[in-house]
């Protein structure tokens, strides 16, 4: 994950603005610096293409992790961080140091202080920093979850809450699960791929309504934060996500929110009470009235695509990653070469994966990638699929083919 590398999967995947992690690292950032220049208003490419068409550009950002006591209980949030500029983001950390945290330990450094405390201190040394609760819904890390978080937004930032803005959901929920909360009704709702590797950009975007031309900090953020800004997102299956599901791994004991009401929170088991997952989280926090079924509308486009519509709110759809597709056609692991090589090809000769996604015809895929490609790709785009929810930390299983039959029996999908 250098700079380099991480600007060549982007243009892969489709992605023209990249965040660029850690910030906080001072190593990293020092290596942000000699390697990135800027090409916009507190955007920044490879040093070098800033005249390039199609360059990628980056936003300075990073992931903080709080840790600290707060009613009686540890709580745990991991808060994204996006800065205008590497002045500020040396103002960040110079703070950070002077604090006695140790931020040369870790990409996502943690930090003993309560998360309404760093808002305000951030805010405070910049009021341009943009602040993102991450992944909201994880049971161990995040605003709402269950294990180590609260159950609202006031609780846990107090007066700082209104510097919250918009929210990332997370790969174990999608926008639809999140309109359910009272909470979140004037916040935006952003899905990020939060990559760990290059290959995994990309699995999770926003979308946002401004020209290639356009691109400043200031902007981009406005568009994050602001009703308006977002044209869609792409969504991870959340059925696929590692904390969808309720349940305990090393038990194999996996519960709906269905059968939590009926089974209980307790595991059978061990007699230990289950880790709870995003969609009896988000069942214990929703209210009733603030989102209907009835506003959520299927729309296929000319392309096979299953979009999500809400009046009122941005359009989604929701993908597997062409690699976990590959690796399914060719019947071979995510890590083969042979999934690499066909990835490359794919790409190099249909364009970007989202591009191939959601816009190259069937004939097009069929041409490049083979008949069974072509038939994976537009069972992905009208969501036939079949998945086996994850739930403690074990992501889910996704099989492209399984039949209508097997998809009604073996696809547990919690209804919102």
């Amino acid at each position: 994950m250098v700079p380099q590398e991480m600007a060549l999967w982007a243009a892969k995947k489709g992605i023209d603005i990249l965040g660029s992690g850690d910030f906080s690292h001072p190593l990293w950032l020092r290596q942000l610096e000699s390697e990135l220049e800027e090409s916009g208003e507190g955007v920044y490419c490879l040093r070098g293409e800033e005249k390039k068409e199609g360059a990628v550009n980056f936003l300075l950002s990073g992931e903080l992790s709080c840790i600290y006591s707060q009613g009686g209980r540890t709580r745990r949030i991991h808060l994204l961080v996006l800065v205008p500029n590497f002045n500020v983001a040396y103002k960040i950390n110079q703070e950070l140091e002077k604090r006695g945290f140790n931020l040369a330990s870790d990409g996502r450094p943690i930090l003993g202080i309560a998360v309404k405390d760093l808002a305000m201190v951030l805010k405070e040394i910049d009021e341009n920093i943009s602040l993102i609760p991450a992944h909201i819904w994880t049971p161990w890390y995040s605003l709402y979850g269950s294990r180590s978080g609260f159950d609202s937004l006031s609780e846990c930032f107090g007066p700082a809450a209104s510097y919250i803005r918009a929210v990332e959901t997370g790969l174990s929920s999608d926008p639809a699960m999140n309109w359910q909360i009272e909470d979140l009704a004037e916040r935006q709702i952003v899905s990020f791929s939060d990559a760990h590797s290059p290959a995994k950009l990309g699995r999770e975007m926003t979308v946002i309504n401004l020209p290639k031309g356009e691109l400043s900090f200031s902007k981009i953020i406005n568009a994050l934060e602001k009703e308006g800004g977002i044209n869609f997102t792409v969504e991870f299956y959340p059925e696929e996500g590692k904390y969808h599901f309720s349940g305990h791994r090393l038990c194999k004991i996996c519960r709906s929110p269905e059968e939590i009401s009926q089974l209980g929170r307790t595991c059978p088991v061990c007699g230990r009470p289950l880790t709870l997952g995003v969609a009896q989280r988000v069942e214990d926090l929703k209210r009733r009235d603030t989102f209907s079924e009835e506003n959520l509308e299927k729309v296929f486009d000319d392309f096979g695509v299953c979009w999500q519509k809400n009046p009122y709110r941005p359009p989604y759809v929701k993908l597997v990653p062409l690699l976990e597709i590959l690796a399914q056609v060719e019947n071979v692991g995510l890590s083969s070469q042979k999934i690499i090589n066909e990835y490359n090809n794919l790409t190099t000769f249909l364009g970007a994966e989202r591009e191939i996604m959601l816009r190259r015809k069937p004939e097009e895929i069929e041409r490049a990638g083979g008949a069974k490609l072509k038939e994976a790709i537009l069972r992905v785009r009208e969501g036939k699929i079949l998945i086996k929810p994850g739930f403690d930390g074990q992501f889910g299983e996704v099989k492209i083919w399984g039949g209508e039959e097997g998809r009604q029996k073996e696809m547990q999908i919690s209804l919102f």
